[in-house]
């Protein structure tokens, strides 16, 4: 029964993603090339385009004793088209919100991920192939 759940979710999956362009957010664990360089994510530009053309830019915004601060984070590509590695650029303390975005020639996703002291909550990023308001950012701010 779970192999056929699995199988299911899978085959759903990959039809929901066809012709899109999405940012999938990884465990630099997972990616020795990322380790190396000290990731504090993993970035993969994941869809139907040509990984190699994929541009990712980053930014960090957040609140640190009580003042908004916006950081341009700089993405590094790893050996792996479409793979980048991002490394911690922002402060440890406060709350931080990372907002990615993936440019394909006429390609556009972005994904917004949490992040504070205790590293980055890749698990309950956002993903959108249209761009976050500032309200999507202030909500996970709070």
């Amino acid at each position: 029964m779970r192999k056929t759940i699995g199988t299911l979710i899978l085959a759903c999956a990959g039809q929901l993603l066809a012709g899109g362009f999405f940012l999938q957010v990884g465990n630099p664990e997972a990616n020795a090339e990322a380790r190396k360089v000290g990731a504090a994510v993993v970035i993969k530009a994941v869809g139907c385009h040509d990984p190699g053309k994929a541009q990712v830019t980053a930014t960090a915004i957040g609140v640190v004793n009580g003042q908004r601060r916006t950081i341009p984070l700089e993405v590094k590509a790893l050996g792996t088209a479409g793979e980048f590695a991002l490394t911690q650029q922002w402060p440890k303390e406060g709350k931080w919100v990372i907002q990615l975005v993936g440019k394909n020639d006429e390609q556009f996703t972005n994904t917004l991920v949490a992040a504070g002291p205790d590293g980055v909550d890749r698990l309950h990023a956002k993903f959108n192939m249209k761009a976050f308001e500032k309200a999507d950012v202030d909500g996970m701010l709070q």
